[in-house]
């Protein structure tokens, strides 16, 4: 909304000095309404000009200007080394505006493909970022502030690097909170308590990310284009935002696969001491769970559902929803 009002506060100023233009050379525009018509239309082509430009970033201006200065000076270099000095006048000035297009275009392709690290090597004393930077930011997005066990692997000083947290997602986190639906509210509130444990730790650094991408809206998308734009590994326990983020080349963790990985891998022959808490499929079976959330099926156990029991691994099953344990009920040889 303010965006607009300045608009049209510019207007305002471009058909009055196109007004003042008429007053004071009738030989350049003959009448009044005449200046206003044309300020107005300069006015609104430069608002055009925004509009198209909305998602042209800073360091993309800057990249661009950097590539045209250095396609000039490529075709300043060939039209000064004599090759056409036997040329018309008219032919060469053609020569020369090839030149200057030809190489202000190439020079500009170039630039806005590049990254910093070639910048850094055309020009090795000029780093294009603070010195102080963290080479390795950490992107936090909805779902894993959510979670919680993101806290805990910071207090636990697992993870290294800048914690980033961009507003958008904080936004996401505040309308979840204030959500008519209960479940999602209790979600939203977690997140926010989460967010301020997060806050609170000594160990890393915690930046809330004020970058935002006005031309898209999925949350999705923003994180992936922020991820892209900082280098930063990307924390989510989204399994469709992983992929994405994998299809374009960013770094990402899911908390789910990392607690997958960090699972006790039990053997054969190995005691467990279990609680038998409902019926298997089969007949006989019971059902356990360890404190990972492995699911333990026991063997001839129904009639100990209920109570605390030590049961023997047999062997274990490797399924798209993880692992299922087999397992027998250790009976107590009798005494003699």
């Amino acid at each position: 909304m303010a965006l607009w009002v300045i608009r049209i506060l510019f207007l305002s100023l471009c058909t009055t000095a196109g007004y003042s233009v008429s007053q004071v050379s009738p030989d350049l525009i003959s009448y009044g309404w005449a200046g206003m018509v044309i300020g107005f239309g300069f006015g609104w082509l430069l608002i055009a000009v925004d509009e198209m430009l909305k998602g042209f970033s800073l360091r993309a201006f800057s990249a661009t200007t950097f590539g045209l200065l250095l396609g000039t000076v490529v075709a300043m270099l060939i039209d000064g080394s004599g090759l056409f000095q036997s040329a018309d006048v008219q032919v060469r000035w053609l020569i020369r505006l090839g030149l200057f297009l030809a190489f202000g275009y190439i020079g500009i392709v170039l630039a806005m493909r590049s990254n910093k690290e070639d910048f850094s090597l055309i020009i090795p004393y000029v780093r294009f970022a603070p010195q102080n930077k963290p080479q390795n930011p950490l992107l936090l997005d909805t779902s894993v502030i959510i979670d919680g066990r993101i806290a805990e692997l910071i207090e636990g000083d697992f993870l290294e690097g800048l914690i980033v947290v961009p507003r958008f997602v904080l936004r996401e986190l505040q309308a979840v909170a204030d959500s008519h639906d209960p479940l999602k509210r209790a979600r939203g509130r977690r997140g926010l308590e989460m967010l301020n444990r997060i806050q609170r730790n000594t160990r890393n650094e915690v930046k809330i990310h004020e970058g935002d991408f006005p031309e898209e809206k999925e949350v999705d998308t923003k994180l992936v284009l922020l991820a892209r734009n900082l280098g930063a590994k990307l924390f989510t326990n989204d399994y469709n935002l992983g992929k994405i983020a994998e299809l374009q080349g960013v770094k990402y963790v899911t908390l789910h696969e990392l607690a997958k990985a960090l699972r006790s891998v039990l053997l054969p022959g190995e005691i467990l001491s279990l609680h038998l808490v409902r019926e298997g499929r089969d007949r006989g079976q019971a059902l356990g769970y360890l404190p990972d959330g492995t699911m333990v099926v026991v063997n001839n156990a129904r009639a100990f559902i209920g109570q605390q029991v030590e049961v023997q691994v047999q062997s274990h099953l490797q399924t798209s929803a993880g692992v299922i344990v087999f397992a027998e009920v250790q009976v107590p040889s009798p005494q003699a």
